[in-house]
């Protein structure tokens, strides 16, 4: 993801700080605004591979902090709820006003309920998402309810909120209490996802089946099995993020809105805190490489070289298919074996017995009711295709700083 850091006013004056994630390429297909859980910040690793996902599909996405949390402006005592909406609303806004309207909200936990509020208000979103979400707004208060007594008695409490303090004034449950989901999402009339786990112990599941009976058709339910409350494990968030991607672009436009700054058939990006981990967009499909955690890689990829064979593999199969199509051929399945390895010069011509070369063994597997002499022409036309011929003919490489 390409990162942007961007400041924005609430509707109150003060600064909230945000991120925009863009696709590798910045060929961006559609925005999404992203609302994070109850004294969550922005940068919830959760979040953050969540829009990874995303950004894997085209998708940009502005993940901010609330008033009051993160690197924002303001108090957190002095926020609630509707203030939280409003916030949401404001980013939505300043989207639009900069970039592009975002089509697509999605809030985790208590950002799931404000997106739910905010959907009814803004026209230009397309589709919304909740993830972890409760049905009713004043269901946060189990989080603190040791200290609902004093906050009533007294105005006020401290309280610890995921090992954190936090003050929670009275106002807050005011507020909470004044905001009715149940009246709110029958008129949202949007598509919607709701994704939840049966295992979350922080939000209980039937919440998710009353958001989802509240609201009206296009509406979609997808089980989180075996995941937390606020989704630590990676493979849970990046899997909600591929999810709401597969399922928004349905209701959002496809094509390319807003192109910026590249012309190229390939950007690879690689960022400091992903280590090896390497994300590449090719002519708008997203791949990713990495190296084996043997040498210090997560292993989440391929390497490049694994991909430099598999570009040859796939070279060859496709142009074979070509060929029988071409020729009606009964070519029903073509497989490409691949291995890499160094041998002594002594196996290739013109070269020092003690060197030593790269070679590719590549073994074509084919099926189908072929005769000897159509197998034998195939592996002569595999021979053929273009990526063999740039690898064996050599090819110059041209590099150069970007402005």
């Amino acid at each position: 993801m390409k990162t942007i850091k961007l400041r924005f006013p609430n509707a109150e004056g003060q600064t909230l700080a945000a991120r925009l994630e863009l696709p590798v390429d910045k060929q961006i297909k559609s925005y999404a605004l992203f609302a994070h859980c109850f004294t969550c910040t922005k940068n919830l690793m959760a979040v953050t591979n969540i829009s990874r996902a995303l950004t894997a599909k085209g998708i940009a996405v502005l993940r901010f902090d609330f008033t009051g949390l993160g690197e924002s402006e303001g108090d957190f005592a002095d926020s609630n709820f509707s203030g939280n909406v409003q916030d949401l609303i404001c980013a939505a806004d300043y989207l639009k006003d900069h970039y592009q309207a975002p089509k697509i909200l999605i809030g985790h936990s208590l950002g799931g309920a404000a997106v739910l509020m905010a959907a009814a208000q803004l026209d230009y979103v397309e589709a919304v998402s909740t993830v972890g979400a409760p049905a009713d707004v004043p269901h946060v208060q189990h989080l603190f309810q040791d200290s609902v007594e004093e906050i009533n008695a007294s105005g006020v409490a401290n309280v610890l909120l995921g090992g954190r303090p936090f003050t929670i004034k009275k106002q807050f449950i005011e507020d909470l209490e004044k905001n009715d989901l149940a009246t709110i999402i029958p008129q949202i009339r949007k598509p919607l996802l709701v994704l939840h786990s049966p295992q979350d112990d922080t939000v209980d599941i039937t919440n998710a089946e009353k958001i989802y009976k509240a609201a009206h058709h296009p509406k979609s339910y997808i089980s989180l099995d075996g995941a937390d409350h606020l989704l630590t494990k990676k493979e849970d968030a990046l899997y909600v993020g591929e999810v709401i991607a597969s399922w928004a672009v349905r209701y959002i436009p496809t094509g390319t809105i807003d192109p910026i700054d590249t012309d190229h058939q390939v950007v690879v990006r690689n960022e400091m805190e992903k280590g090896l981990l390497t994300e590449i967009m090719a002519n708008g499909h997203y791949l990713i490489a990495d190296e084996p955690k043997s040498i210090g890689g997560t292993d989440l990829g391929g390497t490049p070289y694994d991909l430099l064979l598999s570009s040859l593999g796939a070279c060859t199969a496709i142009t074979i298919r070509m060929y029988a199509n071409h020729k009606g051929l009964p070519l029903d399945e073509v497989k490409v074996h691949m291995t890499r390895k160094k041998r002594h010069g002594a196996d290739a011509q013109n070269l020092d017995a003690n060197s030593m070369i790269e070679f590719i063994d590549r073994e074509i597997e084919l099926t189908g009711d072929l005769t000897d002499q159509q197998r034998h022409r195939i592996l002569e036309i595999g021979d053929k295709c273009p990526v063999h011929k740039t690898l064996v003919h050599g090819i110059e490489i041209r590099s150069k700083l970007k402005e």
